[in-house]
């Protein structure tokens, strides 16, 4: 027993060790200096603390409410999402369960026939023999039934290592999933919005053509008269119709815009027609908007953490191919009964065991674990590299959103004055034609700068919510925490 001691602890010990490097987490891509403001952060934004989950609450909008809901539940693209994640858990059950025995039924039965084998054995010199005799039994019959088991031991903790790169990687796809509510949101959020921008430029492309129809009507009648030549009569009608194609675009666009937001929602196009027929203004941000700091933003965005678990299996990964190095020690057990006859099988006197214990270690590959264990390292650095890009581009996307968010509301501001002045306009105008001192037709073109300026303020309006909706979309918002049972 004393003899069995020394390699029964070398076991122990080498089935406590893990192969490969522990994860330290991903590389530092931020320093102190860079990671607490953003730099194209203006006086418009705040620094405080965001919250994650539907922000599109914030515009106040029941309808854009409803569609990112329906999004949410209905979109095909979110459903395969979480197809993936079941198949990452189920991976992760499958490696744990790789770990533990196997134990299974067997039943088994030969019939054969193996001409000059005599399986009796034992027979009487030929002179003894008879001429019935003389033939040998080379007939085979066996039948068994019973159970086997089978285990495999690791000396260096690969199959741990396998478990932990599984883990990592369904917390990748979850991320992932998380990732796609964040670009899911946004595109309803956006597509809504331009569908409203529509809907309000093809009511005012209509005022505009009725009050260019009259324009032309009167136009036509000075020319009859004499009073105008033929040129403004054709410059009065290519204005017309050059309104009428804006409408004819405007209105394609709110084919298209009904159609995306029909497939977003999971629906066939056409679905979401009625629901969206009357005009709405267009939702506006709040006044306020949170930020937050780029430190908060890598540790929030769905696609960054996505990447940093990526890093962790695929560190995990270079664990599973050391441990090829080491050797592995596996356990076969057969239980049975079973003979020559059907009799034999429930025939408790006639019980067999079997175990078979096998120690197997490749030292000798030629430099094929070398080459796993390098392959494993080179995707790991991958992985890093990976990682920095996506904190990179993520910080590029919020710093651009920023900035755009700031020059909308700039144009905002300029689109409203340019309005207030048409607005004006029109009514000292209309006080001129009222007085006689200006036409019809002078007063018409007057009230279609009007409804031009206006056009042009929804416009900005939209750009400037777009501008919000981007900014919420690079910031990672649009997804919760899962809650956890206490």
């Amino acid at each position: 027993m004393r003899h069995l001691l020394p390699p029964l602890v070398t076991i122990a010990l080498l089935a406590g060790c893990t192969a490969g490097p522990d994860y330290a987490g991903p590389p530092e891509v931020l320093s102190a200096d860079t990671g607490d403001r953003f730099v194209r952060a203006g006086s418009d934004v705040s620094a405080s603390d965001l919250v994650v989950a539907q922000w599109w609450l914030l515009l106040g909008d029941p309808e854009l409410t409803r569609l990112v809901e329906a999004a949410l539940s209905g979109n095909p693209s979110l459903a395969a999402a979480q197809a993936r994640i079941a198949q990452a858990r189920a991976s992760i059950r499958q490696d744990r369960a790789s770990r533990m025995p196997s134990l299974g039924a067997q039943a088994t039965t030969v019939q054969g026939r193996l001409p000059g084998l005599d399986l009796q054995g034992g027979a009487p010199p030929p002179s003894e023999q008879t001429n019935s005799d003389a033939e040998t039994d080379d007939s085979l019959s066996f039948y068994n039934v019973g159970l086997n088991a089978n285990w495999e031991l690791e000396f260096a903790g690969g199959s741990r290592r396998r478990i932990e790169a599984s883990n990592a990687q369904a917390a990748a796809t979850v991320a992932n999933a998380e990732d796609a509510k964040v670009q899911l949101t946004a595109q309803v959020a956006s597509t809504y919005v331009n569908l409203r921008e529509a809907q309000f430029r093809a009511e005012q492309f209509e005022a505009q053509i009725s009050l260019q129809e009259e324009i032309l009507a009167l136009t036509y009648q000075r020319y009859q008269r004499g009073a105008l030549p033929l040129f403004p009569v054709g410059t009065a009608n290519a204005e017309l119709e050059m309104l009428k194609s804006q409408l004819a675009e405007a209105e394609a666009d709110i084919a298209v815009l009904s159609d995306a937001l029909a497939i977003l929602t999971g629906q066939v196009p056409g679905s979401v027609d009625a629901a969206l027929t009357t005009a709405h203004s267009i939702p506006m941000p709040p006044e306020q908007v949170a930020i937050g700091d780029p430190a908060s933003l890598v540790a929030r965005r769905p696609d960054i953490r996505a990447a940093e678990r990526s890093l962790a299996a695929s560190t995990a990964r270079i664990g599973v191919a050391e441990a090829a190095r080491f050797p592995k020690l596996s356990f076969t057990g057969i239980l049975g009964l079973g003979g020559s006859s059907l009799d034999d099988v429930v025939d408790v006197g006639d019980f067999s065991a079997l175990a078979i214990p096998r120690l197997q270690w490749n030292f000798l590959d030629f430099g094929r674990v070398d080459a796993a264990i390098d392959q494993a390292g080179a995707a790991r650095n991958e992985a890093v590299a990976n990682y920095q890009q996506t904190v990179l581009l993520a910080l590029q996307d919020a710093e651009r959103a920023l900035a755009r968010f700031g020059q909308q509301r700039v144009a905002l501001a300029a689109s409203m004055q340019i309005k207030k002045q048409a607005d004006g306009a029109a009514d000292l105008n209309r006080q001129r034609f009222a007085a006689g001192a200006i036409s019809k037709a002078d007063l018409n073109r007057a009230l279609r700068e009007q409804q031009q300026a206006s056009a042009d303020l929804v416009r900005a309006k939209g750009a400037l919510t777009l501008a919000w909706i981007a900014l919420q979309k690079s910031l990672g918002l649009g997804w919760q925490e899962p809650v956890r049972d206490q």
